[in-house]
Order: C-alpha cells, then sequence, then structure tokens
C-alpha cells in the first residue's frame, strides 16, 4: 500500500551465492542510507493509512465508503503502472524520486491540515487517498529499478532478503504506532508523522548522487518503449499464466482487507488502537513468514506456497465471521500476514524469473497493474455486497470463494521460471549497403530454409514456439510460406516496425531463446546457415 517499497530483481543475482552474509548489502553506504530512509518512509505511510481508514469510519458507516479508501488508494497503480514502469526507464531516476515524495509529503500535509482544521469530508479523504495512489504508482517501478544500481551483483539475493525484512520491519511498527498516535493524538498528529517521513526519504535521494546514465544510440522512446512492453505482455503465455493466477487470489483476498476496519469497530468493539494492532499483527506475520519461506520452499513448489496461502486467507476470513475475542483476533491476524507474504513473495518472485532485464520493469508494472487492479475491483465489490448482506455474510463468501478457486487453479500451473534469460548476443550484425536512419520502417526479416518434407512437421512444430520469442522481443507480425516450386524451401518472416526496434532485437534475444533457434536449426539442411534478408518499406 506504499510507494517507497525498494524491490529489487532477484533473477538479476548472481548465480553464485554472496560469501559476505546476508547483511553484506548494508555495508554499501548508498543502500544503507536509502534502505533506512525507506524503511522509516514506510512506517509513516502505514500510519497514514491506518489514519485514513479508521478516519473514514467516523465520517461514515457506510461498508461502500470504508472500501473505496481501499479503492482509492489501489485504482490508480491499476491505471498507471504499466506509463509508471516507461517513466523508470526514461527518466532521470533519483530526480524522478524526489518529486513524487514532494507530491506525496504534500498529500500528506494536505490531509493533515484539514483534519486540524476540521475540514475533513469522505470525498476529500477519498480524493486525497486517490493522488496518493498516483504517487504510489509512480514510485513502485523505480524503486524496483535503482536497487541493483545500489550493489554488488553477488549481493542482490541479500538486498531481496532486507528489502522484504525492511518492509515487514515497517508493517509491523507502522499499523501500531499509528492506531497509537491517532487514538492518543488524532489524526492531524499521525499525518504530521508521517510528512516528517518524507523529509527523511527526500533528503537521502538529496544525498544520493547518482551517476549519469550513458547515452545510448537504441534507447527508447516514451510511446514505443510502451508498445514494446505490451507487446511482449501479449506474447508471453508463461506471464499470462502468473497474471491469471494473481488476479484470481486477490480479488477474492481482497475481501478482508476491504472490511477489516468494520470487523475492527463494529464486529468486534475495537478502538483505533486495536485495530492498529490488527495491522501490526499482520506484519508480525509476515516477518514469520519471510523467515519461515527458505524452509516452506524445501517442501512445496510454487504452486503448492500459492495454494497453502490462500487456505490460509480464507481459513482467517472464516474464522473472523464469528466475531472471536480480541485476542484470536489478533492470532488471527498474524496468520493473515503469514498467508499474504507466502502468495505475495510466490508470485512475485515468478514474475521477475520469467522476465528478462531489458523488459524486467514494464513487466512488474503489467504485475502490479493486475494486482492493484484486482484488489480495487476486489474492494469496491466485496464493499457493495455488505452493504446488502452485512459484513459477516460477506467474510464468509469470500472465504468460500477464495478456496473454490485456489482448488480449482491449483491445476494451472505456474511456470518454473529456470530458463536463461541472460542475453546471448549470438545474432550477426545486418549487412547495409549503407547506413539506415533509426526511425526507418516498418522491416521485414526473411529466413530462407531447406527441410526435408518427413521433417517438416517437427520443424514447424519447433519454429512456432520460436515465433513467441520473435513476438515478444519486438515482431508484430509472423509467418511461414513454402516456395510453389521446390517445397524444401521454407520461408520464416517477421515484421518489425523500426529499424532501431530490430536492432534492440538483436540484443534482447536471450540464451533460452538462443536454444530454440538451434532446435529450428537442426532440420535444416543446407550447406551453410539459412539466408537471411532485411526489407525496408519504401
Amino acid at each position: 500500500m506504499t510507494g517507497r517499497t525498494v524491490v529489487v530483481e532477484a533473477s538479476k543475482a548472481s548465480s553464485s551465492p554472496s560469501s559476505s552474509g546476508s547483511f553484506a548489502p548494508l555495508r554499501q553506504p548508498v543502500f544503507a542510507v536509502l534502505w533506512a530512509a525507506t524503511v522509516l518512509g514506510n512506517i509513516g505511510s502505514f500510519m497514514r493509512d491506518v489514519a485514513s481508514a479508521w478516519l473514514i469510519t467516523d465520517l461514515s458507516a457506510s461498508p461502500t465508503a470504508v472500501a473505496l479508501i481501499q479503492t482509492a488508494a489501489t485504482l490508480p497503480v491499476f491505471l498507471l503502472a504499466i506509463p509508471a514502469g516507461v517513466l523508470s526507464d526514461i527518466l532521470d531516476r533519483r530526480r524522478f524520486l524526489i518529486g513524487v515524495q514532494v507530491l506525496l509529503g504534500a498529500v500528506s500535509a494536505t490531509l493533515l491540515t484539514l483534519s486540524w482544521l476540521g475540514l475533513q469530508s469522505v470525498g476529500s479523504l477519498i480524493a486525497l487517498t486517490f493522488v496518493g495512489g498516483i504517487g504510489a504508482a509512480l514510485m513502485g517501478p523505480t524503486w524496483q529499478s535503482i536497487v541493483p544500481e545500489l550493489v554488488p551483483r553477488s549481493d542482490l539475493r541479500n538486498a531481496v532478503a532486507l528489502n522484504s525484512l525492511g518492509v515487514n520491519i515497517a508493517r509491523a511498527i507502522g499499523p501500531a504506532a499509528g492506531g497509537l498516535i491517532l487514538a492518543s493524538f488524532g489524526a492531524a498528529l499521525t499525518y504530521g508523522v508521517d510528512v516528517l517521513s518524507y523529509v527523511f526519504v527526500i533528503a537521502a535521494l538529496l544525498w544520493w548522487r547518482r551517476p549519469a546514465p550513458s547515452e545510448s544510440a537504441l534507447s527508447e522512446d516514451f510511446l514505443g518503449a510502451f508498445r514494446a512492453g505490451l507487446r511482449y505482455t501479449r506474447a508471453s503465455p508463461e506471464l499470462h499464466t502468473v497474471l491469471l493466477r494473481a488476479a484470481v487470489f486477490f480479488l477474492f483476498a481482497s475481501a478482508v482487507w476491504a472490511l477489516l476496519p468494520l470487523v475492527a469497530r463494529q464486529m468486534l468493539g475495537g478502538t483505533a488502537g486495536f485495530y492498529g494492532l490488527m495491522l501490526g499483527a499482520v506484519g508480525a506475520g509476515a516477518i514469520l513468514g519471510a523467515v519461515l519461506m527458505p524452509r516452506l520452499r524445501q517442501r512445496l513448489d510454487v504452486d503448492g506456497l500459492l495454494l497453502l496461502a490462500s487456505l490460509l486467507a480464507a481459513a482467517v476470513m472464516a474464522a473472523l465471521v464469528a466475531a472471536p475475542p480480541r485476542w484470536a483476533a489478533v492470532v488471527l491476524m498474524l496468520l493473515l500476514g503469514l498467508g499474504w507474504i507466502i502468495a505475495l513473495t510466490t508470485l512475485n518472485g515468478v514474475a521477475q524469473a520469467i522476465l528478462p532485464n531489458w523488459v524486467r520493469g514494464r513487466g512488474l508494472a503489467v504485475y502490479l497493474t493486475v494486482f492493484n487492479g484486482a484488489m480495487a475491483a476486489g474492494s469496491l465489490g466485496w464493499g457493495l455486497i455488505a452493504q446488502q448482506i452485512g459484513v459477516p455474510a460477506t467474510l464468509a463468501a469470500g472465504a468460500t470463494g477464495l478456496t473454490v478457486v485456489a482448488l480449482i487453479f491449483h491445476r494451472l500451473k505456474l511456470p518454473a521460471g529456470e530458463a536463461d534469460l541472460q542475453p546471448a548476443n549470438h545474432w550477426p550484425e545486418p549487412l547495409l549497403a549503407e547506413p539506415v536512419a533509426d526511425d526507418r520502417g516498418p522491416v521485414m526479416i526473411q529466413i530462407e530454409y531447406r527441410v526435408r518434407r518427413e521433417d517438416r512437421e517437427a520443424f514447424l512444430l519447433a519454429l512456432k514456439r520460436l515465433a513467441i520469442e520473435r513476438r515478444r522481443d519486438g515482431a508484430y507480425a509472423w509467418g511461414i510460406t513454402e516456395h510453389t516450386a521446390e517445397p524444401e524451401r521454407l520461408m520464416e518472416w517477421f515484421l518489425v516496425e523500426s529499424w532501431a526496434e530490430h536492432l534492440r532485437q538483436h540484443q534482447r534475444v536471450s540464451q533460452a531463446d538462443a536454444d530454440l533457434q538451434g532446435e529450428a536449426l537442426k532440420f535444416h539442411i543446407g550447406p551453410e546457415r539459412p539466408a537471411v534478408h532485411h526489407f525496408l518499406a519504401l
């Protein structure tokens, strides 16, 4: 729920473990300072979220209004995550981060002022939460992109663990502290602490002297990068599976998050402090989950982990229906945090493992879009249902639905994510009679094979697998044709929008893609490698 979370691409890490220990990244001064700043920043954000979620229950008893706070926080990420992923690749990330932090600080300062003057309303609270969600949407992909700049490749896996630890420290401290300050001093001071946390984050970013990025003749503009990211997403069956499994889980699991303020207040008769304690217990459960994850991974594959997370979340919702004693509700929140961190780390880890470096930010932005879209739609939907049938019945429906879909979709296996996605750089440079302008296009690439008739079926099967790679890396159309006079001559062709995009395609082909090409080339019977031709539109 916060835009200041540092996330590291786990699959970028070196295959060899770091020999310097789990806390080795903290020996890098810039990483240590920014990591500490983000922990403080996330604590402030969780405090702000508690204040807003509780304040809306003071302003309105409507379950729909309460659920709209969750929707307002997550909907911008659904709408803007992909453009934000593109911006993170083409702008100066340090300056961009500072600008967004200033925006988020202004939002919290406005919340402080309205609360102090007693002018806060349902409309203003939802509107400012929505603007804060815009900041979070812009922030997420950029934080993901900077961390690999801060630590050696051998320490990236340790940085992942530290990041998870930091987020859950903030999740454990922030809600509980926010609830206590809210109950003791009111919403204005709670928002004021959040404003102060932005000062620390901005100061850390100003202190960081990020080297100027190197200029590239093949650097992408916004629209081109946007199209490339969507093209990859559309052509990746593995990513489709991850997105579908994530959408189903978060759509049903969002019920407990959307209704939790009402559970604490109406069903359990708790105060703001108790609500903060419940959220703090979720964070503590997430820390426990992060500690247990290595052992769980030894016993369960990714599908088993996601099923476990779904059943834990469903069990918590079902238990809350009975309005248990408050101490039991806190224990249930520990279990919810455990299940939630298992689901988040499993789905995010698989998404990162199947995305190559060149499109990872945009691919994760699509994942964030699905995640937050499902959370926003689910929160609004469960709030409307609760308006009609009540909170307990809605929780029971959410628990039942999550259990059913978890068992059904368990049959749709998540990808293993074990392919070597490092660039192969094995395509030779195209032959040119004269230089070609980068923006000239479209470009048709033709590859001529000679394949025996008896091998044609197996060859076409291999080539269709290769076609997925062509489309992921930049082709917007692909086909295969045969020569009318010589049936053994087969021509693969694909279209790329510009010459520059085709040169980028040369750089994007991974080792796994090269293996696919090798499978197809086994059927070529010519004395030399297949002839490759490039044609430019006139």
